[in-house]
């Protein structure tokens, strides 16, 4: 028997949204009761913003870039811990627990958490790619924006929360947390693999290589987001 949910009263969980629907659904189905759940629209032109109003969500008008989302829903959330979501990514219930653990310890403040990644796709690339990602983590602290951020409120704001960038949002923000403020939870974000079914798992993966390079090597999150189409 799967154990009940802890209450998450002193949580914000935020999900920036552009053309999402059909993940958005899942995501907010997931979703436990907490003290908020904040929609952040880029712009879309399906029912992405009508699903999450009638799903009960706060909706936001933003302009479109993951990034400036992400800062406009945080700026409305008003509770102590904020939850940075996908729109295509869930918790699953042992993270739940962990995060319900996580936000009761009192030091827990001068930290932030993100989850292991799981791809929603039994093909053994999905696998190979899961533990590549733990391996990134481990040796470089560099979770993506698909394993989810948990932080809370004044830890974001003294590193400067989210940048309005087009592209590279997570890891500019985890970058200035730094390593030591950084730590990985138990349980899992639950993320779709429908890009890389979609453009095939070594190009997807290529590409996504491609991008952290040109970053670290100091091209502009813009310039990247139009080589790539963003």
């Amino acid at each position: 028997m799967t154990s009940p949910r802890p209450p998450l009263d002193a949580l914000d969980v935020i999900i920036p949204v552009l053309n999402g629907g059909a993940g958005l659904a899942e995501t907010l189905a997931a979703l436990p009761p907490v003290h908020q759940v904040i929609v952040v629209d880029g712009g879309s032109t399906d029912d992405s913003a009508a699903l999450a109003a009638a799903r009960g969500a706060r909706v936001l008008g933003s302009d479109r870039g993951r990034g400036g989302q992400f800062a406009v829903g945080a700026e409305a959330a008003t509770a102590p811990w904020l939850l940075f979501l996908h729109a295509d990514t869930r918790l699953d219930e042992a993270a739940w627990m962990a995060l319900a653990a996580y936000i009761a310890k009192t030091d827990a403040v001068a930290t932030a958490a993100v989850f292991r990644l799981r791809l929603d796709d039994p093909a053994w690339q999905a696998r190979v790619l899961e533990r590549a990602v733990r391996l990134r983590v481990a040796l470089l602290s560099l979770p993506y924006g698909d394993q989810g951020l948990l932080i809370h409120r004044d830890l974001y704001a003294a590193v400067g929360g989210f940048a309005s960038l087009p592209l590279m949002e997570d890891v500019e923000l985890v970058r200035r947390l730094g390593r030591r403020r950084l730590c990985l939870l138990d349980g899992a974000a639950v993320t779709s693999a429908e890009r890389w079914r979609r453009r095939g798992w070594i190009r997807q993966t290529a590409r996504n290589l491609r991008c952290l390079a040109l970053y670290f090597l100091g091209v502009a999150p813009a310039r990247i987001a139009t080589l790539y189409g963003r």
